[in-house]
């Protein structure tokens, strides 16, 4: 596994690896997703933290609570799927980038 490594540089390696950790959590955050549902009518949008940026609802649903409320859950749930799929996808890159510096 640690063939050929030179651990007199894993001070330097560590260094590098929360760079590009910090660097991939800031622009995570940059990114923004989005779900619909109801054909539309509830939209929802985040931030690669999780964060809710906006809600759209559709006038047309201000009456019907019940659907409003079952729409705004799955739009959410959507949302948040969305960010947790890049979160792994993230991790996934950083972990092919350790690969590149010598640890397999």
């Amino acid at each position: 596994m640690f063939e050929g490594f030179d651990f007199s540089k894993m001070g330097q390696m560590l260094e590098d690896v929360q760079k590009q950790a910090k660097q991939m959590e800031e622009e995570s955050k940059n990114k923004e997703f989005g779900a619909k549902s109801g054909g539309g009518l509830v939209s929802v949008r985040a931030n690669g933290s999780g964060e809710i940026l906006d809600i759209s609802i559709d006038d047309s649903l201000l009456e019907d609570k019940e659907s409003m409320q079952i729409l705004l859950i799955s739009a959410i749930n959507d949302v948040l799927k969305s960010v947790e799929a890049d979160k792994k996808n993230t991790a996934s890159r950083m972990l092919g980038g350790l690969a590149s510096m010598g640890i397999k």
